[in-house]
């Protein structure tokens, strides 16, 4: 059974994909991201598709990222971040691997695992007065190395630094300007300029867009990171700083980090 916040409609040969949890900016939790990589994974299967729009329900946030609320629960232990992390790992995946291009329509809020999703899509249309950042820098977690990778080939390692370790937030023109959007426009323009621009892809052979785009995808290579490598991102869970952050966040309080 897929989770009711994640609803899939069809315009044609486009199939448009809603993060519907406006009550949180769109957050996800772990039953979000399962769902997400099935309907994904349904999507790629369905030969009949052109191509696939995500987009956050609303206007103010495509998505805020990953649910802190639910970190107690979903991410507390190691073990539950090994969890976490997987299921995270095949859902992002499962937006690169699509066989059909992925467009991120992006409105308001697209933070952290928002910006993950919106970096692992093939097209990027924002709004001039979005919001895209990594806040990781504010909870003591560590990025994923797969969701790092697309952040460098998109804008650079200079880039990288700044969402990462600055913890800088960019409006949608910044965002356009540093090679993160593909394209940037008036708020009110967004929707329907993603719209127009997967109509174009629909219009063209989707094999030949198939082919390109994994294309491109092999030329990338592969991510030259062990499993060891892989597995240690899952072990800020162990230090005092995460465990903090996080009831601060839950108390509205700004965290103090002691490097521990």
């Amino acid at each position: 059974m897929l989770d009711p916040r994640l609803t899939v409609s069809q315009q044609d040969t486009i199939a448009i994909v809603t993060f519907n949890r406006p009550e949180t900016r769109n957050a996800f939790d772990l039953s979000m991201w399962r769902g997400l990589h099935t309907i994904m994974q349904m999507l790629s299967d369905d030969d009949d598709l052109r191509c696939v729009v995500l987009r956050g329900a609303g206007e103010k946030a495509f998505c805020a990222g990953a649910d802190i609320g639910a970190f107690a629960e979903e991410r507390g232990t190691a073990e539950r971040e090994e969890e976490y992390a997987r299921v995270l790992d095949e859902s992002m995946q499962s937006i690169r691997l699509c066989q059909h291009p992925v467009v991120a329509m992006i409105m308001g809020y697209c933070l952290g695992g928002g910006a993950g999703i919106a970096t692992m899509c093939d097209f990027r249309v924002g709004g001039e007065s979005m919001q895209m950042g990594i806040t990781a820098r504010n909870l003591g977690i560590w990025y994923p190395y797969a969701e790092i990778d697309p952040i460098i080939t998109l804008a650079g390692t200079g880039v990288a630094s700044e969402m990462l370790i600055e913890g800088r937030i960019f409006t949608g023109r910044e965002a356009y300007e540093k090679g993160l959007l593909s394209r940037v426009v008036p708020d009110h323009d967004v929707e329907a300029e993603a719209l127009a621009l997967a109509r174009r892809i629909a219009a063209g052979s989707p094999l030949s867009a198939r082919y390109h785009k994994a294309a491109i995808r092999r030329l990338r290579g592969p991510l030259p990171v062990t499993r060891e490598e892989e597995a240690a991102t899952s072990d800020f869970t162990k230090t005092e700083d995460f465990q903090n952050a996080c009831r601060s966040f839950l108390a509205k309080q700004k965290p103090v980090f002691r490097g521990r």
